[in-house]
């Protein structure tokens, strides 16, 4: 059976240049906490009540048997989202210059409360009538918002773990069972750390030269590993190379996946590669990375974070979490 072509229609889409949020928001949240007052004072504290306790006047205490019910304190108001992104942002500064990142990233706007539409990548789809889960490289939405992923699992870099947390960076995880069985503990750690652990097939091979039950044992097998190993079964598949056939599809529908996501730019330490002409990026953009090291690439994987958050944050964007909107 021969591969889904990846044909494209290459068209001119204008662009805004990047605005820069942050600032107006940090306002927002100053002007926020200047406006917040005080609490409420007792006994003893201005504004406070001048009455003795129980205790005081010889009486059982409040709490204590034969004494009156303890008196519930003042409620304490949630923060609201402005003061939260104004948290987040100075801790994020702090790790931005521990890690030696250009720029700190930008805040991410808060999730939709219903997740959009998503739908084949024209040249993409596979026309045949079925509801096929649908393969793309962009999620639709106006948010100056890109998705960041990593693939295979071969490179379990702790370095990775740490920096990725201290900036308070999602990310998703895309793996292959044979790079790794041989630390399945690391990707629970990144699972408790907020990472979601995706499917990309047993042994990563080329979909399209293998038959039906071939691609079912790399694809259903692996969403059972996950399962067993880490105690969800995935949603979101990611064939090896991009590469998949109407086979594919079926396959993975039958065991669960619901979305094909692929990938719109590719970051590496030192460059980035695009797929489409203008080389840019474009809200809802997905960009691909792999757990690779210095024996593959040149740079760590630090390195490459580094990389590609220049090339976001200098753009105008930010990072958003993936399974948010897919």
């Amino acid at each position: 059976m021969q591969p889904v072509r990846q044909k494209e229609k290459l068209t001119t889409k204008r662009r805004r240049p990047g605005h820069m949020v942050l600032a107006a928001l940090l306002v927002a949240a100053v002007g926020s906490g200047c406006a917040a007052g005080s609490d409420g004072g007792g006994a003893g504290t201005p504004g406070g009540s001048a009455e003795p306790t129980a205790g005081q006047r010889g009486g059982p205490a409040a709490g204590q048997p034969g004494g009156p019910a303890r008196q519930a304190g003042p409620a304490r108001a949630p923060d609201t989202y402005a003061q939260e992104l104004k948290r987040k942002q100075a801790a994020r500064a702090v790790a931005a210059k521990k890690w030696g990142l250009a720029a700190v990233p930008l805040p991410a706007p808060a999730p939709p409360a219903v997740k959009p539409r998503i739908t084949s990548r024209e040249g993409f789809e596979v026309t045949d009538g079925d509801a096929l889960p649908p393969v793309f490289t962009t999620v639709p939405t106006k948010e100056r918002i890109v998705f960041l992923t990593m693939d295979d699992g071969a490179e379990k870099d702790p370095e990775l773990l740490r920096m990725m947390t201290e900036l308070d960076i999602p990310y998703s995880a895309f793996l292959s069972d044979y790079v790794i069985n041989d630390d399945y503990d690391y990707f629970a750690k990144m699972q408790r750390l907020g990472v979601t652990l995706n499917n990309h097939t047993l042994n990563h091979r080329y979909l399209p030269g293998l038959s039906r039950e071939e691609q079912r044992t790399e694809i259903c097998d692996q969403q059972a590993k996950i399962q067993k190993r880490y105690g969800k079964r995935p949603t979101l598949f990611r064939p090896p190379y991009g590469n998949y056939n109407r086979d594919t599809l079926v396959v993975a529908k039958s065991c669960g996946v619901t979305a094909v996501p692929l990938w719109s730019a590719e970051a590496f330490p030192d460059h980035m590669e695009w797929r489409e002409w203008d080389r840019d990026l474009h809200p809802g953009d997905i960009v691909l990375t792999h757990f690779r090291g210095r024996e593959d690439w040149k740079g760590s994987m630090a390195d490459m974070i580094r990389r590609v958050m220049k090339t976001i944050t200098d753009k105008g964007y930010a990072v958003a979490r993936l399974e948010d909107y897919v």
